[in-house]
């Protein structure tokens, strides 16, 4: 038997722009196999040769089989207007492996594993997957809100392919998983948003798959269950089972993936040993000038709403700058604009290691005179100061977000801007080492002299140590 559990050969997806890629229901299914005779008949009839237009025009949509896997094949269609949301990637998973899949926004991670998941076709090039195959790509999709949560646990395993044994076996487990006990014959629409994602995931989690493809499932929920999620997704891993990691959360990436493959612009940019891939990625948007601007309004990050304007670092003098002593203090600043009147909102930031730890988060509420206060529309800056002797030597990047709490995302902007923290002094300005630790505080200590060494006995137990 092969050690590749998914072979991924020249995939490409082209899209038409401003046009939705059709899917089929059920319904669609059974209607087309209805009446897909009369429609070859017509056809027949039609072309005068019983050769149907769809064959006469070369094109192909069928999947077919490749040892005890699926292949997934669909030659390239001339479109114009279009875009490639994935180009030529190639790439393989040996079983057992967890792969992580990284890249910004747009990089084609979802429109990979739609593919891979048999939700959507590919333009050219195909893929082989060995083994059962389970989807955490939408946490939630199939689920009723009149229905209760017992009555959708069995729906929704049906949808991602359970049999009514394997859900009875899994019952417990999955409702302990999602903590909603007390609530399991209530009707899912009276479920807070937690209780509806941690059932939704609960249920995904818990198939018996050879492979399994999770995309940001650790984006939803509140910190408690993020962590659960991660737990999961880890024990999995040590089942031996392999897993496609798609999340932007880099931290998350370095501790459950073996090996990571980079995505830029619909291409296979880099691909390889997870902390040489996750150095590379996290470097990358670092313009070396210390800022990053965005010069016209309409395409700079954000919506209707609010838009971001300008990120920079700034030395203690106020100058921009991508070098800090590690002693010095210096600042984050983020420019933006307000286009409407917004009651409540925040911007923020994240501090990101070079392995992807998130070392802070820190947002500008903590401004006590904006606290809870309205932003009319105009032009803001929004500065924080980060001590020296706070974080430890080495590279730094910055996500940058705004937000209305708990309602909308404004703009997300992730690892926009590098910071290099450089050991000038501080702490071990005695030695050359780098100590441990993401953080490299100056802490106050105090030695306290107790007595000298007067007895002979003493002494010799000095001379021996």
């Amino acid at each position: 038997m092969s050690d590749i559990a998914i072979k991924v050969e020249g995939l490409s997806k082209q899209y038409r722009i401003g046009e939705r890629e059709s899917y089929k229901a059920l319904r669609d299914v059974i209607t087309d196999a209805a009446s897909g005779p009369f429609r070859r008949l017509r056809s027949a009839f039609q072309n005068g040769n019983g050769t149907s237009p769809a064959s006469a025009s070369g094109l192909s949509t069928q999947d077919s089989a490749h040892g005890n896997g699926h292949q997934i094949r669909n030659p390239q269609s001339a479109i114009r207007n279009s875009f490639w949301a994935l180009d030529d990637v190639s790439f393989e998973v040996k079983r057992g492996e967890v792969m992580g899949i990284i890249g910004r926004n747009g990089a084609g991670k979802s429109t990979l594993l739609k593919i891979l998941s048999r939700i959507t076709k590919p333009t050219k090039g195909h893929a082989t997957i060995h083994g059962r195959v389970g989807s955490l790509l939408e946490v939630g999709t199939g689920f009723h809100p009149e229905l209760t949560g017992r009555e959708n646990i069995y729906l929704n395993a049906a949808i991602l392919g359970m049999r009514r044994a394997e859900v009875e076996k899994k019952f417990d487990e999955i409702v302990a998983f999602a903590e909603v006990e007390t609530f399991i014959d209530t009707p899912v629409k009276r479920y807070s948003s937690g209780m509806y994602v941690r059932l939704a995931f609960a249920v995904a989690a818990h198939m018996e798959t050879e492979v399994l493809l999770v995309d940001e499932v650790l984006a939803v929920g509140d910190a408690e269950f993020q962590k659960k999620c991660l737990g999961k997704i880890s024990d999995v891993s040590r089942e031996g089972r392999t897993i496609l990691f798609v999340s932007h959360n880099m931290g998350a990436v370095n501790k459950l993936c073996q090996s990571v493959a980079w995505l830029k612009s619909g291409r296979l940019n880099n691909i390889g040993k997870t902390e040489h891939v996750l150095s590379k990625y996290l470097s990358d948007n670092n313009s070396g000038e210390g800022e990053r601007c965005w010069d016209c309004l309409a395409s700079a990050p954000g919506n209707v709403k609010m838009r971001l304007r300008c990120v920079r670092i700034l030395n203690w003098a106020g100058v921009v700058s991508t070098t800090i002593d590690i002693r010095q203090p210096f600042y984050v600043e983020l420019s933006y604009a307000v286009l409407i009147d917004l009651p409540v909102a925040r911007v923020n930031f994240s501090m990101v290691a070079g392995d992807g730890t998130i070392v802070f988060t820190s947002s500008d509420i903590n401004d006590h005179n904006w606290e809870g206060r309205s932003r009319g529309a105009g032009s803001y800056v929004s500065r924080c100061k980060i001590p020296g002797n706070l974080l430890n030597s080495g590279a730094y990047t910055l996500t940058v977000g705004a937000d209305i709490p708990l309602v909308e995302v404004l703009f997300l902007e992730e690892h926009v801007i590098g910071v290099e923290i450089e050991q000038t002094g501080g702490v071990s300005r005695h030695y050359s080492e780098r100590w441990a630790g993401v953080v490299c505080p100056d802490l106050p200590w105090q030695i306290s002299f107790e007595q000298e060494v007067h007895s002979p006995a003493d002494k010799a137990i000095h001379n021996h140590l």
